[in-house]
């Protein structure tokens, strides 16, 4: 399998990134709940992405919940030194698998801790803060409390670096008052393009934006126009789904999560498609039709 792109990298959290990562979410069972149907191929993924040349991990110790996390290490530790884990706090499961805020001081704490135990790390290296107004799209309200609370626990050699999940525009600026933040992961897509504003603004302050949902998540994008495309030049409409996205602009990392070896070459050789103006005009539209 050929490696990822090593001269597409970005830099993030003090140190370069390549721009095509992995996420682990769907490493967990049915849902993000449980534990996977098969702990072997699970622990070959993660392995492989790592041979494969991706440095850069999401998870969160709620996936699971514990079981991404626990899984991560099973496989991967002791851990490469170039290897960056991003994980986020500000929810946890319920007994029936619901995603529930768990957004005061002491449970982004708590969070903390649980992803320290299952990672087995003395330090974390990236924390997003899970914003909970809207489970399902970002909403206004202040994230003050929350982004201090990570910023005292930065402060007591916890975390290394600070980010946002599920965030606006005015909270990024909010939390840049209180601490750096190094990264926003947020719902977009070819066809969810909620955020083209925002990508441009953390673009300009070198901000990595980390589009959670990449390929559409629980349901996959689906377009016509976009699969007719991808057979033009001999891809898949996922590869050229994320192909768009590295082109969309260059502080965009990417995460695809996948339990599947065969998806994960797929999505990494995304990594070497290069789409021309006019496939970019033409997959741009297809945005504009599901905006």
């Amino acid at each position: 399998m050929p490696n990822s792109d090593t001269t597409d990298t970005f830099a993030f959290a003090g140190r370069p990134v390549r721009r095509m990562g992995y996420g682990a979410m769907q490493l967990a069972g049915p849902g993000v709940f449980g534990p996977p149907k098969d702990r072997d191929a699970a622990i070959a993924v993660l392995r492989e992405a790592v041979a494969a040349g991706v440095n850069h991990i999401d998870t969160s110790d709620f996936y699971g919940p514990h079981i991404t996390n626990q899984l991560i290490r099973e496989a991967l530790h002791p851990y490469p030194d170039d290897l960056v884990i991003v994980t986020k706090v500000g929810a946890v499961r319920g007994s029936d698998g619901a995603w529930l805020p768990a957004q005061e001081p002491e449970d982004l704490e708590r969070g903390v801790h649980d992803n320290l135990r299952n990672l087995g790390l003395d330090a974390l290296e990236v924390v997003n803060m899970r914003i909970m107004g809207d489970v399902h799209a970002p909403s206004e309200g202040s994230i003050e409390k929350q982004v201090a609370a990570l910023a005292e626990l930065q402060q007591r050699g916890l975390i290394r670096h600070i980010g946002l999940s599920n965030a606006t525009s005015r909270q990024v600026d909010e939390a840049q008052r209180i601490a750096k933040i190094v990264c926003v992961q947020n719902h977009y897509n070819l066809v969810h393009r909620a955020d083209d504003v925002l990508i441009d603004e953390l673009a300009g302050k070198g901000i990595a934006y980390v589009p959670f949902f990449p390929l559409g998540g629980f349901t996959p994008i689906q377009s016509s126009a976009l699969t007719d495309i991808a057979r033009t030049i001999g891809a898949t409409p996922m590869q050229v789904a994320l192909a768009w996205l590295l082109q969309r602009a260059p502080n965009i990392l990417l995460i695809p999560g996948t339990s599947s070896t065969r998806h994960l070459r797929e999505n990494l050789q995304a990594t070497h498609l290069n789409l021309t103006g006019e496939l970019l005009a033409k997959l741009d539209a297809i945005g504009r039709d599901n905006g």
